[in-house]
């Protein structure tokens, strides 16, 4: 992915809290792990799905808008359907390790439950048609669904760089009309054979990524990004305080049945909903994004210091620890479910994956530095070829 020429100061923030996200994804996708407890799913309606469709749809504003006006549409489009290719390897790639992890550990531990549970039973059953189905996204294994939504949201993200391009808030209303008639109508895409809807509907979470865009294409505009009224940073401080505090009682209520759940029977129903991003889902994540932003500058300094620097080289290589972050909280869950779920085994999970990401993306970021160190001229005593 190209950068935006002429360089605009790197917000580390983006980085800082896309890394965050890929740990709290990996945490999360492990069955009773007591760590999830400490997510943000505990403490706001949302989790770090939102968190990770935002920032993928603001940095895609920040490097194609600038793109776009440097370089024109043509070159910008090519750019974005060279980062949607980039992506949908992965995601094959991704499918067909996850699909020979899951399917050695059913063979290996003798245990056929695992074959519902992780969504490969059409796989085993009819390979042939499953891999087809692969190809075309209409087929989604369990975790497998994050990527095809992405997909798919980049794929038709050059109209909306066109409708940001003439007025800021022309998209915002489309998307928004489209989100509505999705909640409305139950539109959505269906997986095969099963004919399910897909577990992240991209008709309905479009609109978080568009709030995303349009926040990112601010900033080169040279507009604030985020609500800069003392007033909303306080009313998404108070509203992000009080649905801690409510959904948190659910937790308690989940742990210690007898606890009351604050406000249940008026909100689950429009909280529940993660296929087609809730409203109070959206909302939450919202005031969560605002708050944070009152609190967290780009030049604060924590994001220099020692601790954040592997949060956020994670976040620099998001696609990459995001695959091998899927691949190891199976492997996490296979590891607890068959031999020990207790405490010690989970905290030696939850640390020895949350060190093969951060050590997988310290030697990417070592590699990507010395690709881009200058060659002495002396460094080889072989002619090049034409070729290189």
């Amino acid at each position: 992915m190209a950068d935006p020429s002429p360089r605009l100061p790197r917000d580390l923030r983006l980085d800082f809290f896309r890394g965050l996200s890929l740990f709290f994804i990996f945490i999360d996708h492990i069955p009773e792990n007591t760590l999830a407890y400490f997510t943000l799913r505990s403490v706001a309606f949302n989790d770090a799905a939102e968190v990770f469709i935002f920032i993928s749809g603001y940095t895609a504003a920040l490097v194609y808008g600038q793109s776009l006006r440097e370089n024109g549409v043509l070159y910008a489009t090519a750019q974005i359907y060279r980062r949607v290719w980039q992506l949908y390897v992965a995601h094959i790639f991704l499918f067909v390790i996850f699909t020979a992890e899951v399917s050695y550990a059913i063979v290996l531990l003798q245990n056929p439950m695992y074959t519902e549970e992780m969504g490969v039973a059409d796989f085993l059953q009819e390979p042939h048609l499953a891999i087809i189905r692969a190809l075309l996204l209409a087929f989604q294994p369990t975790f497998l669904d994050i990527l095809p939504l992405y997909i798919v949201l980049l794929a038709t993200f050059p109209v909306v760089l066109l409708l940001l391009e003439r007025h800021r808030f022309l998209p915002l209303l489309v998307s928004g009309v489209v989100y509505a008639l999705t909640l409305r109508h139950g539109w959505a895409f269906h997986t095969r054979p099963s004919h399910d809807v897909w577990f992240f509907n991209p008709l309905a979470w479009q609109f978080l990524f568009v709030i995303g865009a349009t926040a990112g294409h601010d900033q080169i505009s040279g507009r604030p990004p985020f609500p800069t009224k003392r007033w909303m940073g306080r009313v998404a401080i108070v509203g992000a305080a009080c649905f801690a505090v409510i959904n948190f009682s659910w937790t308690l209520h989940w742990i210690y049945d007898p606890f009351p759940p604050l406000f249940a029977k008026a909100l689950w129903s429009f909280s529940l909903d993660k296929t087609n991003l809730a409203p109070l889902r959206l909302l939450s994540f919202l005031f969560v994004a605002i708050a944070t932003v009152h609190f967290v500058r780009p030049d604060s300094s924590f994001l220099h210091s020692r601790w954040a620097r592997p949060v956020i080289i994670c976040g620099q290589q998001s696609l990459y620890i995001f695959c091998l972050g899927i691949l190891l909280s199976v492997l996490g869950h296979f590891l607890l479910a068959e031999f020990s779920g207790g405490l010690l085994a989970q905290a030696a999970v939850n640390i020895v994956g949350l060190g093969a990401m951060i050590g997988m993306a310290t030697l990417l970021e070592w590699f990507r530095a010395a690709s881009r160190r200058p060659r002495p001229a002396h460094s080889s005593s072989i002619p090049a070829t034409p070729s290189e």
